[in-house]
């Protein structure tokens, strides 16, 4: 993995493309921020190009009529949008958490999400795979890329649904899956954190990658608890 990926503005994306059903939760410190619904910046209801409808975790629930709404990914996207649309008056916050209901196709590694600084250095990014990667690198450049937190013995590119959260908080990174599994690592950060809001946010690769993450994400349920949502 490189320890930087840099770009030119000339060379970003295009245009907000679609993005699978992703939730990106930015918690503030008292936690009861408003969750910043990165799929509604990135438009994904209007089925841009690359992006088609498809059935989420749950095929029928008990307390709503139908089956789970979700989206398609495909190499066709171009999934982007800048940082601001989902801070537009806030910072980046120190502690927050990224949720996200996904099925990604059998075998994959890539990123699922990537927050780029104004001067093209990838901050923020998960990477999906047999080991799970947080990709994390404050104004400090903290921590290298040989200490970002790697997540060894879960899959999540075993083309399941699967709920995924990594939750920041002080110097700890936490990935629980299904609402059952919960692992804990060290986050070696600087103890004021910046993450630049004057980049761009990429969806399903990096700036300079080749391929894009095929994968489907489930929309959220509004006003659901995560581990209410995870029951049919």
């Amino acid at each position: 993995m490189d320890a930087h990926t840099r770009w030119k503005r000339r060379g970003w994306p295009s245009r907000p493309g679609s993005l699978a059903l992703l939730l990106l939760a930015a918690l503030a410190h008292s936690r009861a921020a408003e969750p910043a619904d990165l799929l509604k910046v990135l438009d994904f209801h209007n089925l841009p190009d690359g992006i088609s409808k498809t059935t989420g975790f749950c095929t029928s629930r008990r307390s709503s009529k139908g089956a789970d709404v979700a989206y398609h990914v495909t190499k066709d996207a171009q999934l982007s949008a800048p940082t601001k649309q989902l801070f537009p008056v806030s910072p980046f916050p120190e502690d927050f958490s990224i949720l996200t209901t996904v099925k990604a196709k059998k075998g994959g590694q890539s990123f699922l999400i990537s927050i780029y600084n104004e001067q093209g250095i990838q901050q923020v990014g998960v990477e999906l795979g047999r080991s799970p990667v947080f990709l994390y690198e404050d104004h400090m450049e903290k921590p290298g890329p040989e200490n970002y937190p790697l997540f060894r013995g879960i899959n999540l590119s075993d083309g399941k649904w699967h709920r995924v959260a990594f939750s920041v908080h002080k110097k700890n990174v936490t990935l629980i899956l299904d609402c059952k599994k919960k692992v804990t690592k060290f986050l070696d950060r600087s103890d004021h954190p910046i993450i630049d809001v004057n980049g761009i946010i990429v969806f399903g690769t990096r700036i300079l990658d080749e391929e894009v993450f095929e994968v489907s994400v489930q929309e959220r349920q509004n006003g659901r608890d995560v581990r209410k949502a995870s029951r049919c």
